[in-house]
C-alpha cells in the first residue's frame, strides 16, 4: 500500500470512530439515520454538483445500478448498525462489526476481483481478527438472546461492510464513478429510502432533532469524509489491503468507549488494539 493511500485510510478511521461515538450516543433509530442523510445530503451538494460539472462522468445504466445498489446497501448498514448499539458497548459492537468486515472482504476480493494479497499482508489481516477475538471475549458465555443480540447484528453488520466495500472498489475504480459523487449519490438514495418511515413517524423526527442536533450534524459530515477518503484510496489500491488497514478504527473507538463511555475492560482490549496496530503494519509493509 502506499504511503498515499495509507495516510487517507487513517484520517478515515478517525473521523468513523468519532461518527460512531456520537450515533452510540444517540442511538435514535431510524429518525436518526434519516436526520443525518438529509443534514449530509445538503451539507454535500455543492461539492457533489461541483464535482460533476467539472469532470462530467460517465453515468450509464451499470454506474446507475451501483449507485442504487449502494444506497441499499448502506441503508441496511445503518440499520444494523443503530440496532447493534441499542442493545451492546461501543466497545463490543464496534470492533466486532468492524472485524468482521475486512477480513471478509479481503475473501470476497480474492474470490470475485481476482486479487492476490501477499502472505504479510494476509497475515496482518488475520492478526487484526485475532485482536477482535480478544476484545469481544469468549462466545461461549453469551446464553440468552439478549446477550446475542448486539453480536448478532454486530456480524451481520460486518457482513454488510464486506458487500459494500467490494461493490463500491469496482464503482470508483472500474467504472470510474467519482468518489464523492459516488457517496453523495449514496447517501441521497438512502434519504428516499428512508423518508416513508420517517414521515410516519415525524414526531420521533423531531425529538431526535431537538434532542441530539450536535449528533446529527457531526455523523452527517463525518460519515460520507470518512468514506470519501477510503473509496479514494481503493481507486488506486487493491481493496484486500484498503479494507483491514482502515479497522485502525477499531482502537480508537474501543479506546472511546471503554475510556469516555466507561465500558470497562481496558486492558485486555489494549492487548487487543496492539495485535490490530501490528497487523496494520503488516498490511502496510505488504
Amino acid at each position: 500500500m502506499s504511503t498515499l493511500a495509507l495516510a487517507l485510510v487513517l484520517a478515515a478511521a478517525f473521523a468513523h470512530a468519532a461518527w460512531n461515538y456520537y450515533a452510540k450516543k444517540a442511538c435514535g433509530g431510524t429518525p436518526f439515520i434519516w436526520l443525518f442523510a438529509i443534514t449530509g445530503t445538503c451539507i454535500y451538494a455543492p461539492v457533489a454538483a461541483w464535482v460533476y460539472i467539472t469532470y462530467q462522468p460517465y453515468i450509464g445504466p451499470w454506474q446507475l445500478l451501483f449507485i442504487a445498489g449502494t444506497g441499499v446497501l448502506h441503508a441496511v448498514y445503518f440499520f444494523l448498525l443503530d440496532k447493534g448499539y441499542q442493545s451492546g458497548d461501543l466497545s463490543v459492537v464496534y470492533p466486532l462489526a468492524r472485524g468482521t468486515g475486512p477480513l471478509l472482504a479481503v475473501l470476497f476480493a480474492v474470490l470475485f476481483l481476482g486479487e492476490r494479497p501477499s502472505l504479510l499482508a494476509i497475515a496482518g489481516a488475520l492478526a487484526i481478527g485475532a485482536g477482535i477475538l480478544v476484545l469481544t471475549g469468549n462466545p461461549a458465555k453469551l446464553k440468552t438472546t439478549a446477550d446475542r443480540r448486539p453480536f448478532i447484528f454486530a456480524v451481520l453488520c460486518g457482513a454488510t461492510i464486506a458487500a459494500y466495500t467490494v461493490w463500491d472498489k469496482y464503482a470508483v475504480s472500474v467504472l470510474l464513478i467519482p468518489p464523492l459523487l459516488y457517496d453523495w449519490t449514496a447517501n441521497f438514495g438512502r434519504l428516499l429510502l428512508l423518508t416513508p418511515a420517517a414521515l410516519r413517524d415525524w414526531p420521533a423526527v423531531r425529538d431526535q432533532w431537538r434532542r441530539n442536533k450536535l449528533a446529527v450534524v457531526v455523523v452527517a459530515v463525518l460519515s460520507p469524509l470518512a468514506y470519501i477518503l477510503v473509496l479514494t484510496a481503493m481507486v488506486f489500491s487493491p481493496v484486500s489491503y484498503i479494507a483491514p488497514a482502515r479497522e485502525l478504527s477499531i482502537l480508537i473507538g474501543t479506546l472511546a468507549g471503554a475510556g469516555i463511555l466507561h465500558e470497562g475492560a481496558v486492558k485486555p482490549r489494549l492487548l487487543a488494539a496492539g495485535t490490530m496496530v501490528a497487523g496494520l503494519v503488516a498490511l502496510a509493509l505488504g
